[in-house]
């Protein structure tokens, strides 16, 4: 079965550009995306020695446990209890790490956008998908910084492609169980759970509450403070006030103040746009459709309105909703296909220059500017959709018994 929707007659053998980027890419595009892939990768391995700056947080974190002390002593530790542990083996083998680090950074993020595209129906073997991820890694800075930081938000940008091709293919349980490996390494996918309530898939949800809840108790019974999560790390999230911090800080409630905006008010300016959001998510839930751009263009929503309230929130997390985005983009009426939608990146194209914004401490604002470009982007398609604007692409046909994506997205 194709859970894809590409548009109406959509199919390699089509004319026109569409047609044409179906088609099977030839040996020569894959040798140049293997060898700016293998330069990403390799660059980092051989610059940084610990595999990444925000990785390193959390070896140290892991080393910090297997010496007997409290991980969390160190405030920039944000991670759940079982991050600890499977940082561990980096921990013991620290020269392997260097390498392969960067290396499986690289390689979650191409998997990522292979789901992303399956979900859409688009085969990884096609020149829109060897394109596409060309595009990633040279066009949008927050790729390589994604790779050079090692931070495990790329757990986050894999886990959910997959996750929502699961839901297309309506195995809700998988995704679920998928979604809750995610929160247990680094809770960034929270925002996603829900889905299984929009979905009413509760026993899925229950699953993918449960495997994150297990992995973090039994994580803290071998802690020598287990409580620390809560009195030293989420007040320090809630309170977003370390000053390394909040110079990445992408959310409008860390951005405005930098601009003389009062903190209640700008606070209050995130919440309002998380809120609405949310709501956006919920009404293209309702909107029906199908089951690519229902799901996707909801997952997304909710994501980006985590993104607008949750401190911190940096360039990097657009990583996770991004390809879902642009896997999609030959499909008529997808977000990609908006003007404004690459208005968004603008500020992320490796070399731009923006007059006043160019020092690294400013860096904030430009990755502010395409956060809230593109959540009302994706916030005003989800809100106008009126039932089923996609058209589904004539697929293969299926199997007697075998529901299509749209049947068990309906549920």
């Amino acid at each position: 079965m194709d859970s894809g929707e590409t548009g109406k007659n959509l199919s390699p053998s089509g004319s026109g550009p569409t047609g044409w980027l179906l088609r099977p890419a030839g040996w020569h595009a894959w040798a140049v995306l293997g060898v700016v892939l293998g330069a990403a990768a390799l660059r980092i391995a051989y610059r940084v020695p610990d595999g990444g700056m925000d990785n390193a947080i959390v070896v140290r974190a892991a080393e910090a446990w297997l010496d007997g002390r409290c991980p969390y002593a160190d405030r920039h530790f944000l991670y759940l209890p079982g991050a600890v542990l499977a940082a561990v083996p980096q921990a013991v083998f620290p020269d392997a790490a260097r390498v392969l680090v960067p290396v499986g950074v690289v390689a979650a993020l191409a998997a990522g956008w292979a789901c992303a595209l399956r979900i859409h129906g688009v085969a990884a073997r096609s020149r829109f998908a060897v394109f596409g991820l060309l595009g990633l890694v040279l066009g949008f800075a927050p790729f390589v910084h994604l790779v050079e930081l090692g931070n495990w938000t790329v757990a986050s940008a894999l886990a959910l492609p997959l996750a929502l091709l699961c839901v297309c293919r309506g195995r809700w349980g998988v995704a679920g169980a998928v979604v809750g490996a995610a929160i247990a390494v680094k809770p960034l996918l929270v925002p996603v759970l829900l889905l299984f309530v929009l979905g009413r898939r509760w026993g899925a949800l229950l699953v993918a509450v449960a495997v994150p809840v297990v992995v973090s108790v039994l994580a803290a019974l071998v802690l020598p403070d287990p409580g620390a999560f809560f009195t030293r790390t989420l007040p320090f999230l809630l309170r977003g006030d370390d000053r390394f911090v909040r110079l990445y800080e992408a959310s409008p409630a860390a951005v405005l103040p930098r601009v003389g905006v009062p903190q209640g008010v700008a606070t209050l300016v995130s919440v309002v746009g998380g809120g609405a959001g949310v709501c956006c998510a919920w009404l293209r839930w309702r909107a029906g459709g199908p089951a690519a751009g229902r799901v996707v263009e909801t997952s997304v929503a909710l994501m980006l309105a985590a993104f607008l309230v949750s401190r911190p929130s940096y360039d990097h997390y657009l990583l996770v909703v991004l390809p879902l985005l642009l896997a999609g983009g030959l499909g008529r009426g997808a977000p990609v296909r908006v003007p404004w939608f690459w208005v968004a990146l603008v500020p992320q194209v490796p070399g731009f220059v923006w007059v006043g914004v160019e020092l690294l401490p400013q860096r904030a604002f430009k990755d502010a500017v395409t956060l809230c470009v593109l959540a009302g982007v994706v916030f005003w398609r989800c809100a106008s959709r009126r039932g089923a604007v996609e058209v589904p692409p004539a697929v293969p046909s299926r199997r007697p018994g075998e529901r299509s994506a749209v049947d068990i997205a309906a549920g």
